[in-house]
């Protein structure tokens, strides 16, 4: 199939966004139905009795996202069989999983705004926020308990126990700038990528996929987990509007790939003087600049590109791969739109 994406270059911004809202209306074209009740699901699912927190989660279900993660979980399902009830629970706890995980780390990350609108924090300060994160997971270990949908619950138990130990991890590397390719590599597999191959395993467990299948799909979607984080990090150093402040990284001391390459490539005053910067708890306009112009200068955005198409390509090798009941056309036009999307 050829990329959807192979004449964006030429378009200007307001076509290219256009033309990639075309394009994801493109991939949920064979699971409209099966997108529909999963969305009143999970309305259902957070539910609640308490007027606050049942204006909250009315506040949450309005902002919804792409439904990235629902639409891997729906796609990988249909790969090998029907959508069933199964499915629709497993969408639901991984995106209870991950609404949960981005109310905690508004709160960690002091962020006041969350997809172009204000956060839960700052709206109704951290304390609530905590707890609602925390009814948010509740939610999702019941719904499975309840339905004894163990292997997912499982299959994501995994993936938090990663994505804990990955935030850590950046965190501690945060303080000391210490990190490494490697060491970059194993956070986000940890941090973004365990949570998408969860989603792949539990839409192809769903539908009765073997074993040895869940196995080669969850490594597909770690992969794809890994292009969406370089992705998301090369957002940092463009001038896209995508829901978070240009130069945000750098704020907050977190070492991308695009910086940890140009680092790599610097001498060593260039690399004392930009890390000195990124040390800093206060950093100006002109300073956060001045890494954004050195990261490009030194190939840290082309290299970034390079990476994020290695592992989208060995994703899409991984799928083709991977024996199914029907076409993987359009998970794969999926994989391309983690890599070419706007925000």
């Amino acid at each position: 199939m050829l990329s959807f994406f192979c004449f964006t270059r030429n378009m200007d911004c307001s076509l290219q966004r256009l033309y990639m809202a075309d394009t994801l209306a493109y991939i949920k074209t064979p699971i409209e139905s099966e997108l529909r009740i999963f969305e009143d699901r999970f309305k259902d699912s957070v539910k609640s009795n308490v007027p606050l927190l049942d204006t909250i989660m009315n506040y949450i279900v309005k902002r919804k996202g792409k439904q990235m993660r629902p639409l891997f979980v729906l796609h990988c399902a249909k790969l090998f069989g029907e959508v069933n009830e199964s499915t629709y629970r497993g969408a639901a706890l991984v995106e209870l999983l991950h609404t949960a995980t981005l109310v905690h780390d508004d709160v960690v990350d002091e962020s006041n705004m969350r997809r172009g609108f204000f956060s839960i924090n700052a709206l109704w300060k951290n304390k609530v926020a905590v707890l609602v994160g925390d009814y948010l997971l509740s939610k999702g270990l019941l719904l499975s308990l309840k339905n004894k949908d163990f292997k997912a619950l499982e299959i994501l138990s995994s993936a938090v126990e990663q994505m804990s130990e990955g935030e850590l991890l950046q965190m501690e590397k945060a303080r000391k700038l210490d990190i490494t390719e490697e060491v970059y590599f194993d956070i986000i597999t940890k941090k973004t990528a365990s949570l998408l191959a969860s989603c792949c395993g539990i839409g192809a467990h769903s539908t009765a996929a073997g074993e040895d299948v869940i196995k080669d799909i969850m490594t597909m979607g770690e992969a794809t987990g890994i292009a969406f984080q370089i992705k998301d990090d090369l957002f940092d150093y463009g001038d896209n509007k995508v829901g978070k402040p240009t130069g945000i990284d750098i704020v907050e001391k977190k070492m991308t790939l695009p910086l940890i390459y140009a680092l790599n490539a610097a001498d060593k005053s260039e690399r004392r003087h930009i890390i000195r910067i990124i040390k800093k708890d206060k950093k100006s306009k002109n300073q956060i600049a001045e890494v954004i112009s050195f990261v490009k200068e030194k190939g840290g955005i082309e290299y970034a590109q390079t990476r994020m198409m290695e592992y989208k390509s060995k994703a899409q090798k991984l799928l083709n791969n991977i024996k199914t009941e029907s076409s993987t056309e359009y998970l794969n036009a999926l994989i391309d739109y983690v890599i070419e999307r706007k925000k």
